[in-house]
């Protein structure tokens, strides 16, 4: 694609606020000039904003403030003026009941922030779970230029010999402590170990899953998303991306123009060959929404079946975010898809280039972490989507975290009714269940929790861990974190708070689970699913008041990507009135 750049110089948005002698162009500007700018700075050069997710209470994204230095020396080189700006940031490690719920609440924060303030364009500084994507989605929704920056990933975890991955180990050492292999103490040791630096996630779960979605978009530079957050090479990236985002203004480079149908087909794909996140489904079928790209489950399914899993990182594999950028990142996996006539060579990246003059010619420093296609993880890796009477609109499953015995079978269900009657009954011994059962969740959905928590990966029952299985078949309309693993269906839509099919299955219901022909399935008939629905009462109260109520009553179902019904659609970047 060769993008048209708009003449420059020309009057910018930031001049409606700056770029004249009335009244309220010097109400504006003097008031800017009490922080030391000088008069020279509102000439008429970008105004670039600095949207910045930087919190204490974030701890993936603490160490954004230092980042946001660099960008500011970029856009001041390149010839901008940079303001940055704090925005909601919605932690995943700390908020409750979810970060989930709050995703749609920041980006509706950066939506209101971009659209009435005097800004040209925006560096999106992300990193943890629910930042990038919802930095995108407001970013989308306006329409100015825009960039993406992220924190990184933290270094891998050392402890006493064996290398930890964020998230992973931690599901994996509490179901070893359960089973008695791993001590309490131990666990406890192995606590500091897990994170030993700034930045997000080490494993390939959903901050560094979104961060390649957003490089696969070409909403970032090449090469951004793996980038270690302590690695001086990081600093850099944030540099190059403050001088890079003043040329776009200059452009007129926008996400419409980035954020195409090719664009949305790449990432998907590219998800199917890192071994990335389910919650990245979730997330661009938000984003596509917010551009008008009409994007569904059904392309999930159809674009990510024949794209081999070739990324060796935990969950799915065994290296760390470390090992995949040096060796090559993302723009090494790029490459093979595009020599595997798998991605549009042509879509626009925020270089003003193609995708592919952005890849070049990469090369693989290390084909046990990046590995050849013949030599794939799995050659099925991308997220299946199952349909059936238990699940009508669609439920999600990552087959390269899943284990291949339980990709078709058929058990009895074990139900719990939502989360507190999980945590009540999975570790008594009287709880009847065997490792041939489906462990099934309800009324943890985008209504149900509210805000569709990551429980999804419910831990096995004790009982079972003893006898040395490691897995079995759970079903929820829940999320699960992207660092997690295991034979694990997600998403079931409609969700059980919404009465969903899902909300009547009962114990002892017999239930079907087939990846290959993308089947989920209740064994009744279906006067009888239509008889107990007809009793069904909503377990979930309506909350009275506050955001709570907002999402309440109008987050949409996880298979529309769990945004609010009336954010979809660009709405574009018009001056707000003046009120002085």
């Amino acid at each position: 694609m060769t993008f048209k750049k708009a003449t420059w110089p020309r009057k910018l948005r930031s001049q409606e606020w700056f770029g004249g002698t009335s009244r309220d162009h010097i109400y504006h500007r003097s008031w800017m000039k009490n922080q030391g700018l000088p008069a020279d700075l509102f000439d008429g050069r970008p105004v670039i904003g600095i949207c910045n997710t930087w919190s204490e209470l974030t701890p993936c994204n603490a160490h954004l403030r230092d980042l946001a230095q660099r960008v500011k020396h970029g856009i001041y080189e390149a010839g901008g003026l940079p303001l940055e700006f704090p925005v909601f940031s919605p932690g995943e490690s700390s908020l409750r009941p979810t970060a989930m719920m709050y995703r749609n609440l920041c980006a509706m924060d950066v939506e209101e922030a971009l659209r009435a303030n005097p800004l040209d364009g925006v560096v999106l500084m992300v990193g943890c779970d629910k930042t990038t994507p919802a930095l995108m989605m407001g970013a989308a929704s306006v329409d100015i230029p825009a960039i993406a920056v992220t924190g990184g990933p933290m270094l891998s975890g050392q402890w006493r010999g064996q290398t930890l991955g964020s998230g992973t180990a931690l599901w994996q050492m509490s179901e070893m402590v359960k089973s008695g292999e791993l001590n309490q103490t131990d666990f406890l040791d192995a606590e500091q170990a897990m994170s030993r630096s700034p930045g997000s996630c080490n494993t390939m779960g959903t901050a560094s899953s979104m961060a390649s979605m957003v490089e696969a978009l070409g909403m970032a530079l090449s090469g951004n998303a793996a980038i270690p957050a302590v690695d001086s090479r990081r600093r850099v990236m944030a540099q190059l991306t403050g001088r890079r985002i003043v040329d776009m203004v200059k452009d007129d480079l926008k996400p419409s123009d980035i954020l195409t149908r090719n664009a949305f087909e790449n990432a998907i794909r590219t998800n199917g060959a890192i071994g990335g996140s389910t919650n990245a489904v979730i997330h661009l079928l938000a984003i596509a929404g917010r551009i008008g790209v009409d994007l569904t489950l059904e392309d999930w399914d159809r674009l990510g079946r024949d794209i081999p899993t070739i990324v060796n990182l935990m969950p799915s594999g065994q290296h760390l975010m470390e090992d995949f950028y040096y060796a090559g990142g993302l723009p090494v996996v790029l490459k093979s898809l595009l020599d595997g006539g798998k991605l549009h060579a042509d879509a626009l990246t925020v270089s003003g280039q193609s995708i592919a003059e952005d890849i070049g010619d990469v090369q693989n420093w290390n084909e046990d972490v990046i590995r050849p296609v013949e030599q794939a993880l799995t050659q099925q890796g991308g997220i299946a989507v199952l349909k059936g009477n238990l699940a009508p609109n669609g439920a999600v499953i990552k087959p390269s975290a899943a284990s291949p015995h339980l990709m078709q079978h058929t058990g009895r269900a074990v139900v719990f009714e939502d989360i507190d009657d999980y945590k009540a009954r999975i570790n008594d011994d009287a709880l009847d269940v065997d490792e041939t059962c489906i462990m099934v969740m309800k009324n943890c959905g985008p209504r149900g929790y509210p805000g569709m928590a990551e429980v999804g990966n419910m831990g096995l029952p004790p009982k079972v861990l003893k006898k040395g299985i490691k897995d079995m078949v759970r079903i929820s309309d829940a999320r699960m974190s992207g660092t997690a693993y295991g034979t694990v269906v997600l998403h079931t839509s409609p969700e059980a708070a919404m009465g969903g099919p899902l909300a009547i299955v009962q114990n002892g219901d017999m239930i079907e689970i087939d990846v290959a022909n993308r089947r989920l399935h209740l064994d009744l008939s279906q006067e009888e699913i239509e008889r107990r629905l007809s009793g069904w009462v909503a377990p979930v109260g309506r909350p009275v008041s506050g955001y709570a109520r907002l999402f309440h009553d109008h987050v949409e179902g996880a298979d529309k990507g769990a945004d609010f019904d009336f954010l979809t659609g660009s709405r574009g970047h018009a001056v707000p009135r003046d009120s002085h």
